[in-house]
């Protein structure tokens, strides 16, 4: 027999990503004795990717603020961001003596810029609270009877199955996306045998698909300081307030401020048809940026139309623009007219691209849908038909703008069910 078998524990969390591990602290600092499930190598491995491998680990915005940047069932999250906010996450960091910083949106990351510190905080606060970390172990089914959770079959690195019973059993197992992460959907499985119901899962703060070959023209060019909307037609499902980043990829667009329009626009309207308006010089009005054009054109006056946009725009950008505005590339600047000069205008002002979808789970931050709320009791997080099982993080149907959010739901919902199981 392996060791493990038949064994016994208070608080089991299956998941060691940043709930799980949130849980896992705030369980054991009230003297649980918890042990967690990881079916990886390591713990956190979704951390260390996110935001490109240097953790946004919060939003610094005003607590009132965080309610409008939750896209999906905003008001489920009152209770635990009460518990556990954006300024107890920074407490909590920076009480373990991981040093923060916040940078441009708000958005809080290590001094360090290495996800791994946040990582090994989590872990070392696991140990000196005296948790126990199972690595290569794998939840394969709850154990239920009677309207009540007591434990889990796990499989142990070398494929046996063993059962360990505990009072409360707490899923924190993440969603579909970047399933290499471990991120297989687990946790709907555990929600559905337990005859919770699930919400439609499709992926989130994702890039869009966009027809055509202008992207592939311009891919890898970003922009900074533009702003975008999103229209189906008839109406604007997505516009943005600030002023962003975005980038050109081989396949469309990517980048923030794509990734926040992405997680507010529903799967149905994709099949309406969309198209994406980016507005390449914001701080300009088009009175204002005409008169910018006509000064650019009266200093270089005697050149062609093609080689006299470099003062405004990226030399990536021209050719496009120039063949899209349908002026003669070699026309001499002082014969342009007034039309094909405000045609230019028009065109920096509303370039538009053709949204064809979005890219699947492989490149999805998050997953949309999930375990419905109503299951849930959102004080606690506990199923409310199953007694001792409680679903948090990415497993529920909760989901928020990219710029920390999202990580901050995992920290609220594994402090409030830590605490409570």
């Amino acid at each position: 027999m392996h060791e493990g078998y038949g064994d016994r524990c208070e608080v089991l969390v299956i998941g060691g990503g940043a709930s799980g591990m949130m849980a896992a602290i705030a369980s054991a600092d009230r003297g649980r004795h918890v042990v967690i499930i990881e079916k990886n190598e390591k713990l956190g491995k979704k951390l260390f990717i996110t935001g490109k491998g240097r953790c946004n680990l919060t939003n610094a915005c005003p607590e009132s603020e965080i309610y409008d940047h939750i896209v999906t069932n905003s008001k489920f999250m009152y209770s635990a961001m009460k518990r556990f906010g954006n300024t107890d996450t920074v407490d909590f960091f920076e009480g373990l003596g991981l040093r923060l910083k916040t940078e441009r949106g708000g958005r809080v990351f290590p001094v360090s810029d290495h996800s791994s510190d946040v990582i090994r905080t989590l872990e070392n606060r696991i140990r000196a609270l005296g948790a126990e970390v199972r690595l290569y172990n794998k939840a394969l089914r709850l154990l239920i009877s009677d309207g009540v959770c007591f434990g889990a079959v796990v499989s142990d690195k070398y494929g046996d199955e063993y059962t360990i019973s505990a009072e409360s059993v707490i899923v924190a197992v993440g969603g579909l996306s970047y399933p290499l992460t471990g991120s297989t959907g687990d946790g709907y499985r555990f929600a559905r045998d337990a005859g919770l119901k699930i919400e439609d899962t499709l992926p989130g703060l994702v890039p869009f698909n966009v027809r055509g070959d202008v992207c592939g023209e311009l891919q890898g060019l970003s922009l900074r300081n533009v702003k975008i909307a999103v229209t189906d037609g008839s109406k604007t499902l997505f516009k943005s307030k600030d002023t962003g980043e975005m980038l050109f990829t081989h396949f469309g667009v990517s980048g923030p401020m794509i990734l926040t329009a992405s997680s507010e626009i529903k799967p149905s309207d994709y099949k309406t048809g969309l198209m994406l308006h980016i507005d390449l010089k914001p701080a300009l009005s088009p009175d204002e940026l005409d008169a910018r054009v006509q000064r650019d054109f009266k200093e270089a006056s005697n050149k062609e139309y093609k080689n006299s946009l470099s003062k405004l725009l990226p030399a990536k950008m021209i050719p496009v623009i120039v063949a899209l505005s349908g002026i003669e590339p070699y026309k001499k600047v002082n014969v342009i007219t007034k039309d094909e000069r405000l045609r230019l205008i028009s065109l920096i002002k509303d370039f538009k691209l053709e949204i064809e979808g979005v890219r699947g789970f492989d490149e999805a931050i998050i997953t949309k849908g999930g375990v419905s709320v109503k299951e849930i009791d959102p004080k606690t997080f506990e199923a409310k038909k199953v007694k001792g099982l409680y679903f948090i993080g990415e497993v529920l149907d909760v989901d928020a703008h990219t710029g920390g959010f999202n990580l901050q739901i995992a920290w609220s919902t594994g402090y409030a069910a830590g605490c409570y199981a």
